[in-house]
């Protein structure tokens, strides 16, 4: 019964993460939506965005879950040093990458949850880097990971860099479509994730 729970909650950590990817891309594209239903195509993304933190929020317990009932296979439970080095670069890593995101937050306003046609580009922190929230949040998985003391749930954090790429690269299209050369000009001056040389001023 309790390896049939562990693998129950595996299955849904994999689909919930699959599902999260889902509709966050969907998210993604309320300016391309725009051309065939009109205005409310930001509405329609917004209500995307919430079911893919809901997805996201399940994959968090999921973990929690994963920490109480490993999976049965050949992966060690914990990783071979101590618990204490474990929670402390956890929170190494956790601390700037918590600033990180929560200024692209704050700086990117309601955008951030709800794309909204008439916010203009962002400043603040994108004035130097583009993705701010996702270059904080990607590495979180891993400072969970390693909080958990868990090296399964650590390599398994992996698979967020090439989903949270593949996230920076879509919505960018999209903002192409809604802001055109602005935007094009915008990408020329800023990095994506690290600012540009001579661009820290």
């Amino acid at each position: 019964m309790i390896k049939m729970i562990n693998w129950i909650n595996f299955i849904i950590l994999i689909i919930s993460t699959a599902l999260m990817a889902f509709f966050y891309i969907k998210s993604l594209d309320p300016a391309k939506l725009e051309q065939k239903i009109g205005e409310s195509a930001y509405k329609r993304c917004g209500k995307y965005r919430i079911i893919a933190s809901v997805f996201e929020i399940i994959v968090i317990f999921n973990y929690i879950l994963y920490f109480f009932n490993p999976l049965s296979i050949l992966f060690p439970q914990f990783f071979i040093w101590d618990y204490f080095f474990s929670a402390i670069l956890s929170f190494i890593i956790l601390i700037p990458c918590i600033y990180i995101m929560l200024k692209g937050v704050k700086d990117a306003g309601r955008e951030a949850l709800f794309p909204d046609k008439s916010h203009t580009l962002y400043s603040g922190i994108y004035d130097k880097i583009r993705h701010p929230q996702a270059f904080g949040e990607v590495f979180i998985w891993w400072s969970v990971a390693l909080f958990l003391n868990s090296p399964f749930l650590f390599v398994y954090s992996i698979v967020w860099f090439p989903l949270f790429y593949w996230f920076c690269k879509a919505e960018e299209k999209d903002l192409l479509i809604r802001y055109g050369k602005p935007y094009s000009d915008y990408k020329e001056r800023t990095g994506m994730f690290f600012p540009k040389k001579g661009k820290l001023a």
